[in-house]
């Protein structure tokens, strides 16, 4: 069993990808790459990941996002976070990553940004 539930939903042309549980190195992080490259794949060029579900991320996951991220941004699409709280968001934090990637509080700001 996977530390990481990944859910995807769409919200008009934007995909949402929902991270629930640990996002850390091993078969959990393998996923959610997995996840992503098949949403680029199939042509998603609005992506939004939700880390309101998220309990930790370490660099396996960090830097998963930031290469979708920079993917995104030289295919003419974009990627954004919202939800990031607690230890996540200190992570996020020290990082820089929430300085270099669009982020959100709530689900809602996040998808009108898209327009």
């Amino acid at each position: 069993m996977l530390a990481l539930d990944i859910k995807t939903r769409q919200s008009g042309d934007i995909a949402i990808v929902d991270l629930i549980g640990r996002a850390t190195i091993g078969p959990s992080t393998e996923h959610l790459s997995n996840v992503l490259r098949k949403m680029l794949e199939d042509g998603a060029r609005k992506v939004l990941v939700n880390l309101v579900k998220t309990q930790q991320i370490d660099s396996s996951g960090i830097s998963i996002i930031v290469r979708t991220f920079v993917t995104l941004g030289r295919e003419g699409g974009s990627l954004k976070i919202t939800g990031a709280t607690g230890r996540v968001r200190e992570v996020l934090t020290v990082t820089r990553l929430l300085d270099a990637i669009p982020n959100f509080d709530d689900e809602v700001a996040a998808l009108a940004s898209f327009k």
